[in-house]
């Protein structure tokens, strides 16, 4: 589910080492102060992994494939470029999460089956009618994704977290897509009503799916409301998918759209 994402991480996000429970001074604690060796002994902390793996992992390729096709959209050559080396950044990181996963016992493709058909239909429901709405979907729609991913990231082990906040970098492409929007929308005005509504819907798609997913599947829910990984409980899932929905306000702000 995502692709692309923004530097302008919000104040209250959490990022590489923050927003996780710890000691007084700052310092990690429980699950998150440990390494993978040590943390995967327990038996339900390592399914929830394994689930956080695959999802990501399948959410790579998916994305690596949409890409590819949507530069056949693109209106000039050097934006086929761009999108084709977006594409080759998204493989090489389910490169990364997939042999992370076989480095642990795992096989790759079981990991990431139980989220194919849940990723597949978002990718259905909201394909891109056009140039423009690829790169709102590739800056906002999975953008969204990252956030929460990164939200998770801030309770996981050390290896794992490393591992999940590397293949969510910003690769330099939201730049891009602001750029070419914005670019947009001022040579036509008329083009802002109809990608910010184009926007909402994304928002309510990727929350709508993102909340299944996780349902879904027992481990990656007890992680979320407490049981393996430290700090989160029913209150905190508000407040993080809270923060998502600021985040993301931001993000179309960034483009020039209206939330």
């Amino acid at each position: 589910m995502r692709t692309m994402e923004t530097s302008d991480t919000p104040e209250n996000g959490p990022a590489a080492g923050e927003r996780t429970e710890g000691h007084a001074d700052g310092e990690p604690a429980g699950i998150a102060a440990q390494d993978w060796a040590r943390a995967a002994a327990d038996p339900q902390y390592r399914a929830a992994v394994v689930d956080l793996l695959g999802a990501l992992a399948y959410g790579e390729l998916a994305a690596f494939e949409r890409l590819a096709e949507d530069a056949k959209l693109a209106p000039t050559l050097e934006d086929k470029a761009e999108l084709a080396k977006m594409a080759s950044a998204e493989f090489h990181h389910f490169q990364q999460l997939r042999d992370r996963l076989a480095e642990v016992g795992e096989q790759p493709t079981a990991a990431m089956e139980p989220f194919a058909a849940a990723l597949d239909g978002f990718h259905r429901q909201t394909a891109p009618s056009d140039w423009l709405e690829g790169l709102v979907k590739a800056y906002v729609g999975d953008s969204i994704a990252s956030d929460f991913y990164r939200e998770v990231a801030a309770r996981l082990d050390s290896d794992t977290r490393a591992l999940v906040l590397g293949v969510l970098d910003d690769t330099g492409h939201a730049s891009f897509a602001v750029e070419k929007v914005r670019a947009a929308i001022e040579a036509d005005p008329r083009v802002g009503g109809r990608l910010a509504l184009w926007a909402r819907r994304l928002m309510g798609e990727a929350l709508s799916q993102a909340q299944r997913v996780v349902a879904e599947r027992d481990a990656l829910s007890t992680m979320l409301v407490g049981g393996v990984a430290d700090g989160f409980d029913l209150a905190e899932v508000g407040r993080m998918f809270s923060r998502i929905t600021e985040a993301h306000t931001k993000r179309m702000a960034a483009l020039g759209l209206a939330s």
